[in-house]
């Protein structure tokens, strides 16, 4: 076991909470997680295995923040959960045998490119013919498709998971939910069924580095705490532009990291 400055301590602690408050507001606290261990010289596979189980466990706070929404959303739970865990564990099955490089050269334009689709949610409603009173309503049709989205979504959130949040809200806003609340409780939700099936994995592949995920699992049950339990008290529209603004951003560090730097 190796010891921890106070300097990684903080660091750590600080990058957990605010992955903590981005996951539980839109999705992609991975990026401030996983860039933190390989500061602090963590290997890139440990370093992506650990940050997930660091989130995984703050998710606790999200889940108790977001309470009162669950019993709204159960059925689509239910819907959801099996090409969740399904898609969780080959991804976390394909990180084991493959590096993340080549892979994480397509995270900017899923992020991008989901962000957009968020944004422009109500306007292709609108092209499709819905109407307002029918947005809560889903064929059966979109229903499959949603859920054929999210194995895919799962797959990749295993694998590495930064900015699932943002593509599992376009998923369910195409879908026809609105409610922006019972969309990121039910993006939360299954985004912790994704990340705990690739933590199990993780660990029996020996890849957590536990004195570090021990530091980042408590600022990031703070951090969902505090992000699911304030951001109900934004409009929904300020939660939306706020989702936009993170997805853009997260976008836009990504093509830096993989193109640019």
């Amino acid at each position: 076991m190796h010891s921890l400055s106070l300097f990684e301590i903080l660091g750590l602690t600080l990058s957990a909470v605010g992955a903590g408050v981005i996951n539980a507001v839109a999705g992609g606290g991975t990026l401030l997680t996983f860039p933190a261990l390989l500061f602090f010289g963590t290997p890139s596979v440990v370093a992506n295995a650990t940050s997930t189980l660091a989130l995984v466990i703050g998710t606790a706070g999200g889940a108790v923040g977001n309470r009162q929404h669950l019993s709204a959303i159960k059925s689509l739970l239910w819907r959801f959960m099996p090409a969740s865990l399904l898609g969780g564990l080959i991804g976390s099955m394909i990180l084991t045998h493959t590096s993340n490089r080549t892979f994480s050269k397509f995270v900017p334009f899923l992020i991008l490119f989901a962000t957009v689709l968020f944004l422009l949610q109500g306007v292709f409603r609108k092209f499709a013919g819905s109407r307002p009173e029918q947005t809560t309503m889903a064929s059966r049709r979109q229903i499959w498709g949603a859920i054929f989205f999210q194995f895919l979504v799962s797959i990749y959130g295993g694998y590495f998971g930064a900015g699932i949040g943002i593509l599992m809200l376009a998923t369910l806003g195409f879908m026809g939910m609105h409610n922006i609340y019972q969309m990121n409780a039910l993006k939360t939700s299954l985004g912790s069924v994704i990340n705990c099936v690739a933590a199990l994995w993780f660990v029996m592949a020996g890849l957590i580095d536990w004195p570090r995920m021990g530091i980042m699992s408590l600022g990031a049950l703070l951090g969902y705490y505090l992000g699911s339990h304030y951001s109900q008290r934004i409009p929904p529209a300020r939660v939306r532009q706020l989702i936009t603004l993170i997805g853009l951003v997260l976008a836009a560090i990504m093509f830096y990291q993989q193109f640019v730097r």
